[in-house]
């Protein structure tokens, strides 16, 4: 498919002509915010409900529960519900926001199996915590709040972009549509909470829509960034170099750029990698660590082989078993198998392909705490496109019904059984 397909495929919301949005002298001195405004207003004012539906069930959960006060107080055993939103991995980007990296491979002592090294921060990426000390130093916030503040305006701004590139598809029905399941998608509980997530996602959208319009300076610089973010940006690196390499072949024009994005999308990742490697005295020392202190290792499906015949049969003798979570984690892998050939049959561009299968493969393809499939897959926003472009044919009292209802339920797949029952 080209990358210069239009709006407004199919059965759409029309989308507002120039004198609706104000194009003339009468405008003053904003069109293009009033523009954006009109357009994209409905996106947030949605997403937004949708969010605070879902997130109200989940702390109400929380509360009448009570779990929270059970948990270990290194991972936010206070007194209120919402200090679980910065447990787990929470915990850590704190800790790095506020003390900064000790990287390091320290044998645990007499350790036999699975895990043998202690864990430590360099497990977890710079950005996200590098954003929350930026922003509580000219806030004032703490860095829990500040954590939380830069998840959610980023999940304003991921479900923007989702609408964006869905909207090339079916028009702006179905951009509303998928920027609604952004929103209640099994593992949207981590959208609202310290987790690194929403900003990956946020930087993953924008990264393929500039792909698809060639902006390619733009897109390499918000492909170097999700470097810096999560380890599964080599997804989005290899996504926007197979793309650009089509590009590359199919015209000869803006080779400049387009091979500076492709040089330079790979930076973050690898440097990081780099970096840690270099502090622990072996280059692969960031495997290392996550093999030997979290029990994460590529392993090409073999776990999630396992996991899903053992579910499948009642059984959860597998490392890491958390069976409820994992019964979650199963039908989002059964959900994403039936979504991929629906995307296919949309003939997307290569950036969105090859990015969704990467993630998948990342995904899945890899040992560790299954149950935390749905917030890994979380940014395999392609395959929102095909089931939204479906929901664009229902009227919008329906779909908003249908959705809020879905964001009803979510409070407890998304956000109670990830947090409370699983470990996010």
């Amino acid at each position: 498919m080209s990358d210069t397909m239009t709006h407004g495929v199919g059965a759409g919301i029309p989308e507002a002509s120039p004198a609706t949005l104000g194009d003339g002298p009468q405008d003053g001195p904003l069109p293009g915010l009033r523009r954006a405004v009109v357009r994209y207003g409905p996106v947030l004012a949605v997403y937004g409900v949708l969010k605070l539906i879902g997130f109200s069930v989940f702390m109400y959960l929380l509360d009448s529960a009570g779990d929270f006060r059970e948990k270990h107080p290194r991972f936010g055993g206070g007194a209120h519900a919402w200090d679980v939103l910065a447990t787990w991995d929470g915990w850590w980007y704190q800790q790095i926001a506020e003390h900064g990296y000790h990287p390091a491979l320290v044998p645990v002592p007499g350790a036999e199996g699975l895990i043998t090294l202690e864990g430590n921060s360099a497990a977890f990426f710079p950005l996200y915590p590098a954003v929350m000390r930026v922003v509580s130093e000219c806030t004032g916030l703490g860095l829990y709040g500040s954590g939380m503040l830069v998840s959610v305006v980023a999940s304003f701004v991921a479900a923007v972009g989702i609408h964006t590139v869905t909207a090339r598809f079916g028009g702006e029905r179905a951009g509303l549509a998928a920027a609604g399941l952004w929103a209640v998608w099994p593992g949207s509980g981590t959208e609202w909470s310290v987790y690194s997530e929403s900003l990956y996602v946020a930087l993953a959208v924008w990264t393929c829509h500039a792909v698809m319009n060639d902006r390619w300076l733009t897109a390499g610089v918000l492909a170097f960034s999700a470097g810096l973010n999560r380890p599964t940006a080599l997804a989005l690196i290899a996504a926007l170099t197979v793309a650009g390499l089509v590009a590359a072949h199919r015209r000869r024009e803006d080779f400049a750029r387009l091979w500076t994005a492709i040089l330079i999308a790979p930076l973050g990742l690898f440097g990081y990698l780099l970096w840690v490697g270099n502090r622990m005295g072996d280059l692969r020392g960031y495997f290392i660590l996550q093999t030997g202190a979290w029990g994460h290792t590529f392993d090409y499906g073999a776990h999630t082989l396992d996991v899903v015949s053992s579910v499948a049969v009642g059984r959860h003798d597998y490392v890491f078993a958390a069976p409820f979570e994992d019964n979650i984690g199963v039908l989002v892998v059964l959900l994403a198998v039936l979504l991929l050939p629906l995307l296919f049959r949309l003939r997307p561009p290569a950036v969105l392909i090859v990015f969704t299968l990467l993630t998948l493969a990342l995904g899945l393809g890899s040992r560790q705490i299954f149950g935390n499939v749905s917030r890994y897959l979380l940014p395999a926003f392609p395959l929102f496109i095909p089931l939204a472009v479906r929901l664009r044919n229902l009227g919008l009292p329906t779909l908003m019904t249908l959705l809020g209802i879905t964001a009803v339920a979510s409070g407890s797949y998304a956000g109670y059984a990830l947090f409370e029952l699983g470990v996010p």
